[in-house]
């Protein structure tokens, strides 16, 4: 048996299982079903090794080829073929709309109703009634057709950034990119943002069905809030007036549904031929930080494999072992999450054609390893939100980064406001801890499954390493120094002139840590169970709870290990505080991002009556978070003990400094977020006509290590890598 051979008996399985009847040429019955694929079937131009009947007619060419060989060279044969089918045979049209070539291993599909047809990857074969669907709809109706004639975009409720991302998202689309990354940074609106787009996606690009993937599901839920509350800037229509959104909470994907949200674990799971699914899978991300921090990211782990049963072979070593090799013992991701090893393989009820577009949140973390077989899965544009791309995620988009808006930027356009740091450490968080073997000591020890605790007596010296405290072993009084220091510099030090404490979030290391810290908290504040609420997926219906914090005065203080972590809004939040260290720069800058959210002040005082206006936020850093060189993001405001005055003063003495400028810049901006719109149009008048965010925009641009890097490569003729630090004092000395 030849190469191409084996190739073809691993082709006709595939066939089998896309719903094709599989036939010799003299045996040939093209009425036998629906989609009828003839082995060895001839042409003028030759004999290509599968004619593709749908509904008796003649409708596209395979070409097979031995594995490992180089398919982009084949498809000028598959042309050939396509050109050439014999006189009085019944078709669709000449050429044959559609070709593939494959090894059985990989496949590529070129559809020629498509303008500008293209060849592309796909998972396995369209069953015949997806290529039906688009004989039917004719050229001009094809998707990738109706994407080059999008309309004009009119949304006045969109950000001048939201506009951007969906307008360029647009283009990226029009020109056949099958990926592209939407960066905005939190509390920017990117759901907003996906929302809007994906309603012109169907309602002018004709999308069938549109998937939106989350992680967990409390954001799957915040998600679908979104989609029931939008409405359209067309007609004033609500968007599930129109079009049918559905969130699964079941494996059961509806017909009619235009728009499907769900967990990458569920739809994982779906695809395994599973009938039902554990919600609290859901409830907590399988990529946080808490347990493997950053998953090993190898952006050429998505080659096919060589068999039907091991489609996706190299996909088989476990995520879990690549991100931590001891992670057997560990149980707290539960038995689902070690399972991952197994392969995704066809499923005849989700056809590879289910979704067109895949809209991805949190992409920055649920798009490698085993879980992007799921999105290597589907026949579809991807299309990723994230606030923090590593190199690794722009890799995976092709270095498509359709729309580009940090930190920075937003707080310039008074869509985010900035941070403080204010620092809490204790001699145990820096150093950690010895318990010293002595006759008759006992010291509490807690069980992990029955959180019973029992007092033992301590058989040999332990020393605890910093990062061991909080999970092995408690100590309280380092807990309690760290919540009593807060509390006593809350309204002196940290919010200076309030009455009331803030909206605090902390994060956790663990639920039984987030236990030991919301007793603590309610002791030391004198206050009663609302006033600190511990938030995760254990506790009782969170989702109420996170309601509560959001929307009303109690609880003042929430604890948290992930659930809120990331992607959850909570507008009035003033206050975070770190009691546990993070592997992850992308994770840190996404749990910063909980605290940047803009709030208009009626909303902010009444949660927080004495609150004026949400100008800052605050982090307190318990464990030395922010002085460690992987957590780069430095406070934009780098003089806080400096008044606006003495800033201005320093300025007007010519003194040069990148902190002075984004202190300037940051002190403006906070200024501007409670001043009046005639505050804003005199200052535009004495700046000849610059409104007050470009010029913050302009006093941060000036800081920007990029930026000038770049202008001095330009400058001074070198590439950026070989610029001087003289080189850039002298370039941001001129911005």
């Amino acid at each position: 048996m030849t190469p191409e051979d084996k190739a073809r008996q691993v082709i006709d399985a595939q066939l089998k299982e896309c719903g094709w009847l599989i036939q010799d040429f003299d045996e040939i019955n093209i009425s036998a079903g629906r989609g009828v694929a003839v082995r060895e079937f001839p042409l003028e131009s030759g004999e290509a090794d599968y004619g593709l009947y749908i509904d008796g007619k003649v409708a596209g060419v395979i070409e097979a080829k031995k594995k490992g060989e180089n398919l982009t060279g084949v498809e000028t044969q598959t042309d050939k073929y396509a050109k050439g089918l014999p006189d009085g045979v019944p078709h669709y049209g000449l050429p044959l709309p559609f070709g593939y070539e494959s090894t059985g291993v990989v496949t590529r599909f070129t559809n020629r109703l498509n303008p500008y047809p293209r060849s592309r990857e796909v998972f396995t074969f369209h069953r015949p009634e997806e290529l039906k669907r688009f004989l039917d709809i004719g050229e001009e109706m094809q998707l990738r057709s109706r994407l080059q004639v999008m309309p004009e975009l009119e949304d006045a409720k969109l950000w001048p950034i939201q506009r951007v991302a969906i307008t360029n998202l647009e283009t990226s689309l029009l020109e056949n990119r099958p990926r592209s990354l939407i960066q905005m940074t939190m509390g920017s609106g990117k759901t907003f943002t996906a929302v809007s787009a994906v309603y012109r996606l169907i309602k002018f690009a004709g999308a069938q069905r549109i998937l939106f993937l989350v992680d967990r599901n409390n954001l799957g839920k915040q998600t679908d809030k979104e989609f029931q509350s939008y409405v359209s800037p067309y007609n004033n229509y609500k968007f599930t007036e129109e079009y049918p959104v559905q969130r699964l909470t079941k494996n059961v994907i509806g017909d009619s549904s235009k728009v499907v949200i769900t967990t990458i674990q569920r739809l994982y799971s779906m695809l395994q031929g599973e009938e039902d699914f554990d919600e609290r899978n859901e409830e907590q991300s399988f990529f946080e930080d808490s347990e493997i921090g950053d998953l090993p990211r190898n952006d050429d782990a998505g080659t096919r494999n060589e068999s039907v049963k091991d489609r996706t072979s190299d996909y088989r070593t476990s995520l879990v072992k690549e991100a931590d090799p001891g992670y057997t013992s560990k149980k707290t991701k539960g038995d689902y999450f070690k399972k991952q090893a197994i392969p995704v393989a066809y499923n005849p009820a989700i056809p590879i054609g289910t979704f067109d577009f895949i809209i991805i949140d949190e992409c920055h973390r649920s798009i490698y390893n085993q879980w992007r077989q799921v999105l290597d899965y589907f026949d579809a544009f991807i299309v990723g939100l994230t606030a923090t791309p590593t190199k690794q995620t722009l890799g995976f988009f092709n270095q498509n980064l359709v729309a580009e808006y940090d930190h920075k930027a937003a707080v310039a356009d008074n869509v985010n406001v900035g941070f403080d740091v204010y620092t809490i450490l204790t001699k145990i968080t820096v150093q950690g801890a010895q318990l010293e073997k002595e006759p008759e000591f006992f010291v509490p020890h807690r069980d992990r499954r029955s959180k019973a605790t029992i007092h033992k007596e301590l058989d040999e010296t332990v020393t605890y390493a910093p990062g061991e405290l909080d999970r092995d072993v408690v100590a309280e009084d380092q807990i309690r120094l760290i919540i009593k220091t807060f509390k006593d510099r809350l309204f002196t030090d940290i919010f200076p002139g309030s009455f009331s404490s803030c909206k605090t979030l902390i994060f956790a290391k663990t639920d039984l840590h987030a236990d030991d810290i919301v007793k603590i908290v309610r002791e030391e504040f004198g206050r009663g169970n609302e006033f600190c609420q511990k938030i995760t997926s254990k506790s009782h219906k969170p989702d109420d709870l996170l309601q509560s914090f959001r929307n009303t005065y109690n609880p003042r203080i929430a604890v948290t290990v992930d659930m809120i972590a990331t992607g959850t809004d909570v507008k009035p939040l003033e206050c975070l505080i770190f009691m546990r260290n993070i592997k992850s720069w992308s994770y840190f800058e996404q749990m910063k991002g909980r605290g940047s959210r803009v709030i208009d002040a009626n909303s902010l005082k009444s949660v927080t009556p004495d609150a004026a206006c949400k100008t800052r936020f605050v982090i307190v850093d318990a464990v030395g978070l922010c002085k460690q060189d992987k957590n780069q993001s430095k406070p934009l405001d780098r003089q806080p003990t400096f008044s606006l005055e003495r800033v201005l003063k320093e300025v007007s003495k010519g003194v040069v400094h990148p902190d002075l400028a984004s202190t300037l810049g940051a002190k403006i901006s906070r200024l501007a977020t409670s001043r009046s719109d005639a505050w804003h149009a005199d200052i535009e008048k004495q700046t000849s006509g610059q409104p007050v965010s470009q010029l913050i925009s302009t006093l941060f641009d000036s800081v920007d290590a990029d930026k000038n890097r770049e202008l001095a490569a330009s400058k001074f003729n070198v590439t950026p890598d070989a610029v001087t630090d003289t080189q850039l004092d002298e370039i941001e000395a001129e911005q």
